[in-house]
C-alpha cells in the first residue's frame, strides 16, 4: 500500500518512512511524478540494509531508480550510505550549502568524522541545499529551513500543503540531538532555542524525526525539548558528560563489544572527547577510565572479561 497510517495522521501518497534506530538515522523515501528521492542514508556499517530498503521500495512502487539523495546534515549516521547508493544508482546528491568546501576537498578537519571518531566513506555532492529555497522531492515541494544547534549546518524540510516537517535531529519526540558545538567551546544552546522557535511558528501536523517514531503532538515535544535545553544549558559540564556518553554509546552500537584497551585508545584519540575531558577538568587518562564506567553505571553497557559490551 502507498498509504501508511500512524496515530491520527495519514501520510499522503508518495511518502514512505524507513524507521531505523540510533546507529542509522531514519530515511524518508519520496516517489512519484518521475522522481524518487531519499532523505538521509544511514550509517556506513548498515549500508547493505540501506541498499536493500531502497531496492525493495523501488520494486514495490514500480520506480526505475533513485534520482536524488538529500542530506539534512553530514553526521555519519545521516550520510554514511551515500557512497554505496551513489555507486548503485548514480543519483544527484544534495548537501547543506555550508558543507560545500568540506565535501569538495573531503577535509576531515572541517567534516565531523575525525572529531567525533566515526567513519564515513567519501562521496561527492552535485547540488547544495540553501535555506529559504524550495526543492521538489517525489510529488511534493519542500521548503529548506536552517536548523543550527545540534549541528551548525543542519537543515530541516517542510511540506506546507500537508504540514509535514522532516526535523532531522533538531526535534525528536523526547528531545533533540547532542549539542555538539558546545563540546568544543562554540555556541550551540542559543541556536537550539532559535530552531525550536522556528518550529513552533510552523503549522505542523506530523514531525518525521531523525531518530524515533514520527509524531503528531508537536506542542508536547517542543515543551520536552525546551525543558531539556534548559537542563543542559544551565550546566555546561552536564552537556559535556551527556555528549561524551552518547559518543561512546554510538561507537559501541557499531562495535557491539570491544577490548577495553582499544576503547581507551579510541577515547584518547577522539578530539570531541578530549575537549569534553578538558571542559570537565579531567586529564585524558582519568577521562578514559571514567567514561566507560559512566556507561556501565547507566546500564548502557557492561564489562565482561575486559571487554566493554553494548546493552540494548
Amino acid at each position: 500500500m502507498n498509504i501508511i497510517t500512524m496515530n491520527l495522521f495519514t501520510l499522503p501518497p508518495g511518502i514512505e518512512i524507513f524507521e531505523r534506530g540510533w546507529l542509522s538515522a531514519n530515511n524518508i523515501f519520496l516517489y512519484g511524478d518521475g522522481d524518487v528521492s531519499l532523505v538521509d542514508t544511514g550509517y556506513c556499517a548498515h549500508e547493505n540494509l540501506t541498499l536493500d530498503l531502497v531496492s525493495n521500495a523501488l520494486l514495490k512502487h514500480g520506480m526505475p531508480t533513485l534520482n536524488k539523495i538529500i542530506n539534512t546534515h553530514l553526521h555519519s549516521d545521516h550520510c554514511g550510505g551515500n557512497a554505496a547508493l551513489a555507486k548503485t544508482y548514480h543519483p544527484e546528491i544534495y548537501i547543506p550549502s555550508a558543507e560545500d568546501l568540506a565535501v569538495r576537498t573531503w577535509n576531515e578537519d572541517l567534516l565531523s568524522y575525525r572529531n567525533l571518531g566515526q567513519n564515513c566513506p567519501r562521496f561527492s555532492r552535485t547540488h547544495l541545499l540553501i535555506s529559504g529555497q524550495e526543492i521538489t522531492l517525489g510529488r511534493y515541494v519542500w521548503q529548506i529551513l536552517s536548523a543550527p544547534g545540534h549541528d551548525p549546518h543542519s537543515v530541516m524540510l517542510y511540506q506546507a500543503d500537508h504540514r509535514i516537517l522532516i526535523s532531522a535531529d533538531a526535534l525528536w519526540e523526547a528531545g533533540f540531538g547532542v549539542v555538539f558545538p558546545e563540546l568544543w567551546g562554540e555556541s550551540g544552546f542559543e541556536e537550539v532555542a532559535q530552531t525550536l522557535d522556528l518550529i513552533e511558528g510552523l503549522q505542523i501536523e506530523l514531525v518525521i524525526p531523525g531518530h524515533g517514531h514520527p509524531f503528531t503532538d508537536v506542542a508536547t515535544a517542543l515543551g520536552v525539548a525546551r525543558s531539556r535545553l534548559d537542563y543542559l544549558a544551565s550546566d555546561r559540564d552536564r552537556n559535556a558528560r551527556h555528549g561524551a556518553k552518547v559518543l561512546l554509546k554510538y561507537k559501541l552500537l557499531e562495535w557491539r563489544s570491544m577490548e577495553m584497551e582499544k576503547v581507551t585508545q579510541w577515547i584518547s584519540s577522539t578530539p570531541a572527547l578530549t575537549h569534553a575531558a578538558q571542559q570537565l577538568n579531567m586529564n585524558v587518562d582519568e577521562f578514559a577510565k571514567w567514561l566507560p564506567q559512566a556507561l556501565v553505571k547507566s546500564h548502557a553497557a557492561r564489562l565482561e572479561n575486559n571487554f566493554l559490551v553494548n546493552v540494548d
